[in-house]
């Protein structure tokens, strides 16, 4: 498979994580053109020996031998090549599967039993075709986003003319012109026109989304009807796809630990059966009074019983079909190392602005003297809040709807507010403690409201209060549901805000977490997590912002929210590539079931395993029964792990 050339960022500096990047595989290629035809060629050569087995026993030994080689010959040649390279390497023999299989076929052959040799051959080619598809498939599912990568740009020159070039010669503060139904080549701004933009290559979103002058745009998105010209911000080495691509590349060479294990185990267990073959060859004559034949046949179906094929087969398939459930969910994982990791999390910590929060203030509640008229007032708290680009202003002017567009003269008062002069009548908009005509009534609900650590402001008329708004960065809709759903999973949630104890414990108790920590610094976030870590264990931390970096590379799980900046994406571990807390939820889930997937892979190939020897030694099993016993079972293994490609219900309804 072509691996996209980009860089991957190295953040190991400082990182407590087990970065297991196992170096040993077996990733070869059992789905080239030529195997494939000679993959064929065997099964017909069987099929035909299968045909002249009663009536010309040469030629039906011949087509099986013939089956053998043309089917088998990767397997022979990777068994042989593999184990010697292996060996030569890690000073010690090191064999594989592949061996065991090849030495078997050969054993069946020396004992005169060809058609046997051919079937073993032949179904563990199949099996491993098959094994080699779902691994493919996998990655091709997660690796579709290279084929989305924009490859030209349409840039406009002062002139009016248009130019197409390569999208690696697009500049930063080139104007590009993206028509209807093209993909935007590289991140930017939106100058002129409008749009609906399909970005679920970046978000997983399938709903286009409405864009407008100043609004941002992604590279690979894909663009509606409308035609616009844009900025360009990013080089595009540096967009946001771009960043997707190298952690889809990352991600593939990171396996989980039970998989990196199987893989560290396979050349031992191949090792401890061709140690004990020469005992179970003597037992035959010895302790079972078999023939030197029978043993030497009951000995070749030992090989064949024994054969991890089912359990090499158990973790790799199943984790590269989880990684490639979660990329079509806008979940990026950087290996599935961090999978398992999270679906062992025992606490995780939140940053509150941005990711439990939407970020932004809204307007909460307003109360207004009734004797006044309301819609008036409301026009002039509007018209005076648009001469300011006060965070709170926009949020005042987004929650109300004026009747009549009014042009003041305001002045912006320092520790005082907004204050103008409007129909001979003085008004004010500003902090409580700055007036001082304030009723018990507007005492009390500027104090209730506070309390709820909300920010308030009064307006007043001649300096005396006639009405106030609150305000606050209210919990994001996936918030409560995302916390409930890790408290009922029995993990501890954490809240860290730079807030005060009033304001956090707020938001806090709407979401329902477990602790809040409030007036934390940036720096001290990094520290909370390791505290968590001592209390409870593996510890998670999920942010979004530059001083969330420290805090995800300590924690045994980063998540890092793709509305966020570039470090944060950098050094986590998983990138939400929307702001939805239920994305994380559904990755949680899904690491669960792919943990619980890949045991009832590994118990079910060892079950096979004693079952098959047992039936061996009790003298009832042949090796055409063990061949489809036990390539059947790697069938089964790779057809369960096949599950994770699709989107389980259960999940989703939970």
């Amino acid at each position: 498979m072509e691996k996209a050339n980009v860089n991957i960022h190295d953040h190991e500096t400082g990182h407590n994580h087990d970065h297991d990047h196992h170096s040993h595989d077996h990733d070869h290629s059992h789905g080239g053109g030529f195997t494939i035809f000679m993959f064929f060629v065997g099964i017909a050569a069987f099929i035909g020996g299968y045909i002249l087995e009663g009536s010309n026993e040469l030629y039906s030994n011949a087509a099986f031998i013939i089956a053998v080689v043309t089917a088998g010959y990767h397997i022979i040649l990777e068994g042989l090549g593999d184990t010697f390279k292996d060996s030569i390497s890690a000073r010690k023999f090191q064999p594989n599967v592949h061996f065991l299989m090849a030495l078997a076929a050969a054993g069946a052959i020396a004992i005169g039993n060809y058609e046997e040799a051919a079937m073993l051959i032949v179904i563990f080619a199949a099996a491993h075709f098959l094994e080699a598809y779902v691994d493919g498939k996998s990655k091709r599912e997660i690796t579709n986003l290279l084929n989305m990568n924009p490859t030209e740009a349409r840039v406009l020159s002062s002139d009016g003319s248009t130019e197409v070039v390569p999208v690696e010669k697009v500049k930063i503060g080139d104007i590009l012109q993206v028509l209807n139904g093209d993909q935007v080549p590289t991140d930017g701004i939106v100058r002129t026109g409008t749009t609906a933009i399909d970005e679920s290559s970046i978000n997983g979103e399938s709903i286009p989304k409405e864009k407008t002058v100043g609004d941002e745009v992604y590279g690979s998105t894909i663009n509606g009807a409308g035609t616009f010209t844009m900025e360009v911000t990013k080089d595009s080495s540096e967009t946001v796809f771009s960043k997707i691509l190298q952690l889809v590349n990352q991600s593939q060479k990171s396996l989980t630990k039970t998989a990196t294990l199987i893989q560290r185990v396979e050349p031992k267990y191949v090792t401890v059966v061709l140690v004990l073959f020469p005992f179970v060859l003597l037992a035959g004559p010895y302790i079972f009074g078999w023939s030197w034949e029978l043993s030497l046949y009951r000995s070749m179906v030992y090989l064949i019983s024994v054969s991890p094929c089912a359990l090499a087969a158990s973790a790799v398939p199943t984790t590269l079909a989880t990684i490639s459930n979660l990329s079509k969910k806008g979940v990026l994982v950087k290996g599935g190392a961090y999978l398992s990791t999270l679906q062992g999390l025992k606490a995780i910590s939140f940053d509150k602005t941005g990711t439990l929060t939407n970020g932004k203030p809204q307007v909460t509640d307003y109360s207004f003297e009734q004797a006044l008229d309301q819609d008036a007032l409301i026009d002039l708290i509007v018209a005076m809040e648009k001469q300011t680009n006060h965070p709170l202003a926009a949020a005042i002017i987004n929650k109300f709807t004026v009747k009549n567009e009014l042009e003041l003269e305001v002045e912006n008062e320092v520790g005082r507010g907004l204050s103008t002069i409007y129909q001979g009548e003085h008004y004010r908009i500003g902090k409580p403690t700055s007036f001082e005509k304030v009723s018990f009534v507007y005492k009390e609900k500027e104090r209730q409201l506070s309390s709820e650590g909300k920010t308030v402001v009064f307006i007043g008329k001649n300096e005396t209060v006639i009405g106030l708004i609150a305000l606050m960065d209210v919990p994001n809709c996936y918030a409560k549901d995302a916390i409930r759903y890790f408290k009922e999973a029995g993990l501890h949630t954490t809240m860290i805000t730079g807030d005060g104890k009033l304001t956090g414990e707020a938001v806090g108790k709407q979401i329902g977490v477990d602790e809040v920590a409030a007036n934390v610094m940036p720096e001290d976030k990094a520290a909370i997590v390791q505290e968590q870590q001592r209390k409870y264990g593996s510890t998670g931390m999920l942010g979004d912002g530059i001083n969330d970096a420290p805090a995800l590379v300590t924690a045994d799980v980063g998540i890092a929210m793709g509305d966020g900046t570039d470090v944060a994406m950098d050094v986590a571990d998983l990138v939400l590539m929307k702001n939805d807390l239920s994305k994380l939820v559904y990755a949680h889930k899904l690491s669960k079931k792919m943990d619980k997937v890949t045991w009832q892979n590994i118990a079910f190939s060892m079950f096979v395993v004693l079952f098959l020897v047992t039936l061996n030694f009790l003298g009832k099993m042949d090796i055409t029964i063990g061949v489809i016993l036990h390539e059947g079972s790697t069938i089964v293994v790779i057809l369960n792990a096949l599950r994770m490609l699709k989107t389980p219900k259960k999940l989703l309804n939970d």
